[in-house]
């Protein structure tokens, strides 16, 4: 029997090695899995490469990861924010690294991961240093970028719904990075706030299969979360 419920989080995302490289699903606050975050400090891997759109907020979530000192570098589209203390005093510093890809860059190069495309020619960042000395090519009289995946050994995604199966749906803009990260690691993770019964989800509105999902995890809804700010924002 097929069952991928886990009890806690730690039990959820077990053993990651040293120098592991974790997609982190979220947009911003929306959709963030600050719960498995949180449980992935507990276990404590070192050297890790993370990609996410931004380096974190506050003290939560990817900030807290990054204030733990278990990060080496960043892959990420919006380093700095208001309340992107964390991620700025450590930069400044020359305690982490960080690769800035723009945004459609970033969903295209792991969406190509999981879909097992090598590289692929993308015009964005032509002509600047985010192109990073890697090969060019004008095709139609355009010039484009070679771009190569971005793949995961692990990724923390959050969703709204799942069932035993880890077939999972989302809620609104929390659903930003999770499908593609979830195709692009070699172990996904999921915390949901619903465990769904099998066969209950409808398949037209399944997003993630759970062929590509490792485990899941219940998690509670926060007060802010119930009222539909944080996880609409």
């Amino acid at each position: 029997m097929i069952d991928k419920i886990a009890q806690t989080t730690v039990d959820a995302i077990g053993q990651v090695a040293d120098g592991a490289t974790v997609l982190l699903g979220g947009f911003g606050t929306a959709g963030m899995p600050d719960e498995l975050l949180a449980a992935l400090i507990e276990i404590g891997p070192r050297e890790l490469t993370i990609v996410s759109n931004n380096a974190g907020n506050g003290q939560v979530g990817i900030a807290a990861l990054l204030k733990a000192g278990l990060v080496r570098k960043i892959i990420c589209s919006f380093p700095r924010s208001a309340d992107s203390y964390v991620f700025d005093g450590l930069y400044r510093a020359g305690k982490i690294e960080l690769e800035l890809v723009p945004q459609g860059n970033l969903a295209e190069r792991i969406r190509a991961a999981g879909a097992g495309i090598g590289a692929f020619f993308c015009p964005t960042g032509f002509g600047t240093e985010l192109a990073g000395g890697r090969e060019t090519r004008v095709i139609d009289g355009k010039p484009y970028v070679l771009e190569y995946p971005i793949h995961g050994d692990l990724a923390l995604i959050k969703a709204e719904r799942g069932d035993r199966w880890g077939n999972l749906t989302y809620r609104k803009a929390a659903r930003n990075f999770g499908p593609v990260m979830a195709m692009a690691a070699k172990r996904t993770v999921a915390s949901v706030h619903e465990i769904a019964g099998l066969g209950s989800l409808d398949p037209e509105a399944i997003v993630t299969p759970g062929i590509f999902v490792s485990r899941i995890v219940k998690i509670e809804r926060t007060a802010t979360q119930a009222g539909g700010f944080r996880e609409a924002a």
